[in-house]
């Protein structure tokens, strides 16, 4: 099976930059195949970004190369990245892009290895302070596909930026969580999982709260909620999601990343 990278950024599709990245990757290892896992990420969301590739990169054939792009400081302090999994590996700048990557390997206690990608001969010839994604980890992501071995290409080191870990939170009887992230559509995905539900209170009725908005119950699939009602079920992504059926509940409950969610049992 041929190589495969992958492409998540926040460039958007309106100018060339997605394009001169695969420009650098094909010139370097013309027989890739490049994925655009996603380009329109708003622009410096690097937990949104983070999220994305956590919940993505589990459907890639393994030894899939996966390139994340969400570099407010680009230029800076911050280095360029390269991790290595069992499975896969990620090439990005070091700002807590693989936060939910890491954590994953570690709860799995599968290895994995972290390399600064600090070695000019992969990148291209002339960097720019404002384009590492063309520069550095296009070039670096091609060579990977190529068979160069990760440590070729940096040093070791032991550990990443990471964005606070948060979860939900016990009070009492009430357990407090938040949205982590919205679709296309305006699901509203939070950050209970089912195995955490089942674990708060196996076999008891879920309500759900978020603003003024009390959802009873869980549904299985979004056509048995009632169209412009607020509903909840376990989503694609593998976590609790709040959906409107022919609406968007993002709009509708005046809700976002970040607002608050409330779950208790009956």
């Amino acid at each position: 099976m041929g190589a495969i990278i992958t492409l998540t950024t926040d460039f958007g599709l309106e100018d060339a930059f997605v394009g001169m990245m695969k420009g650098v990757i094909l010139g370097i290892n013309p027989g890739v195949t490049i994925v655009d896992l996603c380009h329109l990420i708003p622009p410096q969301d690097i937990a949104g970004a983070a999220f994305l590739i956590h919940t993505s990169h589990r459907y890639f054939p393994p030894g899939t190369i996966h390139v994340v792009i969400v570099d407010p400081g680009v230029g800076g302090q911050r280095r360029a990245v390269a991790l290595q999994t069992p499975l896969a590996a990620f090439v990005a700048p070091d700002n807590g892009l693989l936060s939910y990557v890491v954590r994953e390997m570690s709860q799995r206690q599968a290895p994995y290895n972290l390399v600064h990608l600090n070695r000019p001969s992969y990148w291209l010839p002339h960097v720019s302070a404002t384009f590492h994604g063309r520069d550095i980890f296009a070039p670096v992501a091609a060579y990977l596909s190529t068979g160069v071995p990760l440590n070729e290409m940096g040093e070791p080191i032991q550990e990443l930026v990471m964005l606070p870990q948060s979860g939900p939170l016990r009070q009492g009887e009430v357990w407090l969580g938040r949205v982590t992230h919205v679709d296309y559509f305006g699901n509203l995905i939070t950050d209970f999982t089912p195995e955490e539900i089942q674990e708060l209170r196996p076999g008891a009725t879920l309500q759900l709260s978020i603003g003024s908005q009390a959802i009873q119950g869980l549904q299985q699939t979004y056509s048995e909620g009632q169209p412009g009602c607020p509903m909840a079920l376990i989503g694609s992504l593998g976590y609790l999601e709040i959906a409107i059926p022919n609406g968007n509940a993002a709009q509708s409950l005046g809700a976002g990343v970040g607002t608050p969610v409330r779950l208790e049992f009956k």
